[in-house]
């Protein structure tokens, strides 16, 4: 019989990373950063929201608006639920107050404010965020039930909540659009990015969505800041609704927040690895075919398809 495999064992001395010179050199880098950008060094503790602690709190959260689909194993429904919702909400939101004021803090850091009326801003966010919850579940409960009408491989509403990244990427960004709309963009933005790197989907928190909104497959899909989206609509892989160009200041400098984003009206298809750019209409029950690129607007009820936009460009002199 062989003799049982025994791991090597450890040197006698711990390499020498030199770290003594690797941590003055990240001091002096930092140092640099700070100067360049004119920031104050900061001795009451952390300056910036954790995305640690974010990703922790919208775990709360989706537990708490889905308890018996993505809350804890042994949960039952009755008074358990109720008191189960009640506690996670609880710390997910004292938690989320913390990460409210650190961004308020940040924002302040130029002109400062009194800190008894940042505190009563940062409750007050948090309060108006909780008493929206319920209208967000509603509202996610209509892109559930469109997700599951919209696919045939779908056996139930509870694989979409369970299995479904475009149904993530909703549940995100239903509770970053909140959060962006109350004052909060940056805490919006990392929860925006946690469903990104999680699912392949980027849409920007400023984003408007109506209700029964289904991104089917989901992986590259981008949905920029200032688009609108109507009710019922329904996006497959790959699909951009981007800027065509962006509004340049006197200084060079982009402008921020100008609409540049497509607007989609109700019941609209947009098919796998479509572009659409710019702040064009897309009118209502169209139907935009895989893999165009499309910069203008269309009328209602219109049926783009590649070679309709190939022969539309030639008749313009377009590949001439």
């Amino acid at each position: 019989m062989n003799a049982p495999l025994r791991p090597d064992p450890l040197p006698a001395t711990a390499p020498d990373w030199g770290l003594d010179e690797i941590v003055r050199g990240l001091h002096a880098a930092r140092e640099q950063w700070r100067l360049a950008h004119a920031r104050k060094l900061e001795t009451s503790g952390r300056e910036f929201p954790s995305r640690s602690a974010l990703h922790d709190i919208i775990e709360r959260l989706c537990s708490a608006l889905f308890p018996m689909r993505l809350g804890p194993v042994d949960l039952r429904q009755g008074c358990s639920e109720d008191f189960y919702v009640g506690h996670t909400l609880d710390v997910a939101l004292r938690s989320l107050l913390d990460q409210v004021r650190l961004e308020l803090k940040h924002v302040s850091r130029q002109n400062p404010v009194d800190p008894l009326q940042l505190e009563e801003r940062a409750v007050d966010i948090v309060r108006r965020f909780a008493a929206q919850l319920p209208d967000i579940r509603v509202l996610l409960d209509t892109d559930v039930e469109a997700a599951y009408r919209g696919d045939p491989a779908a056996h139930s509403v509870d694989e979409i909540v369970l299995c479904y990244p475009g149904t993530l990427a909703i549940i995100h960004h239903r509770l970053a659009h909140t959060l962006y709309t109350l004052g909060v963009p940056l805490l919006a933005r990392i929860v925006a990015e946690l469903a990104h790197s999680t699912t392949g989907i980027d849409i920007h928190p400023g984003a408007r969505i109506g209700k029964s909104f289904f991104i089917d497959h989901g992986t590259g899909v981008v949905i920029g800041e200032t688009a609108v989206i109507g009710e019922r609509v329904r996006l497959y892989q790959a699909v951009t609704l981007g800027a065509k160009r962006f509004t340049v200041s006197a200084d060079g400098t982009l402008e921020k927040g100008a609409p540049r984003h497509p607007i989609v009206e109700d019941d609209v298809v947009v098919y796998a690895g479509a572009t659409i750019l710019g702040r064009v209409t897309i009118g209502r029950g169209s139907s935009i075919g895989g893999n165009v690129w499309l910069t203008h607007s269309v009328s209602p009820g219109s049926v783009v398809t590649q070679a309709f936009a190939r022969n539309e460009m030639m008749e313009n002199g377009g590949g001439i």
